[in-house]
């Protein structure tokens, strides 16, 4: 079994690395981050393990934080409240994990499996369903592949505990576990299991690893005093979209999802451009002067100008100079079929997929409207 030790340097970076591949959302990894240090301090420690290490019959724990990223900030949690979500559904489906994995890359999703799986001694599988953030429980290479939602635990920092036991679809799971999170305070842990055979076939893989590739990038720029954000396009294989700064941001807490837009204008070569970016928790389309210039599932990336780290929709501000970055995406979520889980029309947005690394597509035309009945330029 190929076993890595996870370093507290490493941890350090995938903190770094997982926000970037939020796109905006995740939740802010910074207190996964204290956490991890407390808990190494502690003499705990974590090993990554490749999903093709385990068996097919093997049972893996998929957890994720669910809720507002801006509700996160206000009500905080700590690494027992996901180890509580895994030992809770380990239980119920008696069966014990042979290891952990992230529902997410990004964000503080990157980093809570360790958490758990530093309590519980088990390693963390280097994949997740989703190779960044996304705001739904449907929007994963699980859903995309055919898997019938397993039983799944939601819990919350106060003590309560629910099981989802049985729905017909991925999008039934998000209506009620999103009920269920909303009644916590719009904030919860979750975890569900899968079968080692299924985590092979459908996992987004390496991605724990990429999320630290992309950490120490920008942390050796940060040495250097370089321009982390073209280290991040040099190791993910990025475009740079705009430059600007912040001059207006819109953001509500509704549903347990925070939606909202923010407004930038052009600084050195993009002065006078007007960008704005609609978000659902993540980054979801990007406009500049009226036209849309990049959608999910590209990866839109909003990062410091200065320090390179990513910019969540629940922490960007008014005045910061910002960096616009896409990535590209998972491969599974291009298809006709990961594009209706995924793509701009699962988020009410009347648009056609173009991709920002297929350029010679045309650019989409015509006006649709957000998940919260907004208009939009195009």
């Amino acid at each position: 079994m190929a076993l890595r030790d996870i370093t507290a340097d490493d941890i350090e970076s995938l903190a770094v690395g997982a926000w970037v591949l939020g796109t905006g959302g995740g939740g802010n990894p910074y207190l996964s981050l204290l956490n991890m240090r407390q808990l190494y301090r502690d003499g705990r420690r974590v090993q990554l393990m490749p999903a093709s290490d385990l068996a097919d019959d093997d049972t893996v724990g998929v957890v994720a934080s669910m809720g507002a990223p801006l509700v996160g900030l206000e009500r905080l949690t700590d690494s027992l409240t996901i180890t509580r979500a895994v030992t809770l559904i380990q239980s119920h489906v008696g069966r014990r994990f042979a290891g952990l994995m992230g529902m997410e890359i990004g964000g503080g999703n990157g980093v809570r499996p360790l958490m758990a799986a530093a309590h519980l001694g088990l390693p963390v599988i280097d994949s997740d369903t989703m190779g960044r953030a996304y705001p739904e429980a449907q929007m994963t290479s699980e859903a995309v592949g055919g898997l019938r939602p397993s039983a799944a635990s939601v819990v919350d920092v106060r003590g309560l505990e629910s099981i989802v036991e049985k729905v017909p679809t991925w999008k039934w799971m998000e209506r009620i576990a999103r009920k269920i999170c909303v009644e916590y305070g719009s904030v919860a842990s979750t975890c569900h299991p899968r079968n080692g055979a299924e985590v092979k076939k459908w996992g987004i893989h390496g991605t724990t690893t990429k999320a630290i590739a992309i950490g120490h990038a920008v942390r050796a720029a940060q040495r250097r005093h370089e321009d982390p954000s073209a280290a991040i396009l040099s190791v993910a294989a990025g475009k740079l979209l705009y430059r600007g700064k912040v001059i207006d941001v819109e953001r509500r807490a509704t549903e347990g999802f925070l939606r909202g837009r923010a407004r930038f204008e052009g600084v050195d070569d993009w002065r006078g451009a007007a960008m704005e970016i609609d978000f659902q928790n993540e980054w979801i389309v990007a406009w500049r002067d009226g036209e849309a210039i990049a959608m999910s599932p590209d990866l839109i990336c909003v990062l410091d100008s200065v320090s390179g780290e990513a910019v969540g929709t629940e922490t960007i501000r008014y005045g910061q100079r910002i960096t616009v970055i896409a990535l590209p995406p998972p491969d599974v979520f291009l298809s006709d079929k990961g594009l209706s889980f995924v793509g701009p029309r699962a988020f009410g947005y009347d648009l056609d997929f173009r991709s920002v690394f297929a350029s010679s597509q045309p650019s989409p035309t015509g006006r649709g409207k957000d998940t919260a009945g907004q208009e939009n330029r195009a």
